[in-house]
């Protein structure tokens, strides 16, 4: 996985590329002093996975990672334990907090390596027009064309999908991300995917699916006209 680390401490980005260098799976593509130094990075570089601080001068991590269209994996890095619940609410994979351990670290690096896997495992796009997701101790099958939308609701997704019919499933709104084949689904929001077959209108900052309003978070609406550009 191509990796980037973003921190103003020299000390700290030390420590993260030590310990990164430990990672065989884990490809260092820079460390960054501030947030500017990584937007030209993930500007020119495919990066999977951001290790960030979120106390930074002029532009905090979280700043930063809410301004991208398209968002690597995240682990914020920070000394205040109280962010922990906005880097949460953003999909962050993890959090750690200074000063934390190798094993620690690893930790959350799993997660990642284990998100990667899984995604390099899954049939190439367009092999399939459904996937299965967990619903209680069942899996169910949902075709990609039933669906409507799809908002996070805390660990939970709603899939919402035509005739007013709708599953939970416990999963995070990034892995659902990863899940969707980008050819049928785009994020709008930090709590909606919409399909793109299914949206009727965009007007000002929200998307009609339906008789359904759908806000358009400011972050994401570059990436959601790039992709209605595409199709028009």
């Amino acid at each position: 996985m191509n990796c980037l680390i973003v921190d103003d401490e020299p000390l700290a980005r030390e420590i993260l590329e030590t310990f990164t260098a430990k990672v065989p799976q884990l490809k260092l593509i820079s460390s960054c002093q501030n947030a500017f130094e990584a937007l030209e990075i993930l500007q020119k570089e495919k990066i999977d996975l951001v290790f960030l601080d979120i106390q930074m001068p002029d532009l905090t991590g979280i700043q930063l990672y809410s301004t991208l269209p398209t968002k690597p994996l995240v682990i914020f890095t920070t000394a205040y334990s109280s962010y922990a619940v906005t880097g949460f609410e953003l999909d962050a994979l993890d959090y750690l907090v200074k000063p934390f351990s190798f094993e620690r670290y690893l930790k959350a690096v799993n997660k990642a390596l284990e998100l990667d896997k899984k995604k390099k495992e899954e049939p190439v796009s367009g092999s399939h027009d459904f996937m299965f997701v967990k619903d209680g101790t069942k899996l169910v099958k949902v075709n990609y064309n039933d669906v409507l939308y799809l908002e996070g609701m805390k660990d939970y997704v709603k899939i919402v999908m035509k005739d007013n019919k709708f599953l939970l499933t416990l999963i995070s709104m990034q892995h659902m991300v990863d899940k969707l084949p980008e050819r049928n689904f785009v994020r709008i929001h930090r709590s909606y995917i919409v399909s793109i077959s299914k949206i009727d209108k965009v007007e000002k900052n929200r998307v009609v699916i339906g008789s359904k309003w759908i806000p358009v978070g400011n972050s994401y609406k570059e990436s959601l006209h790039s992709v209605l550009g595409r199709i028009s």
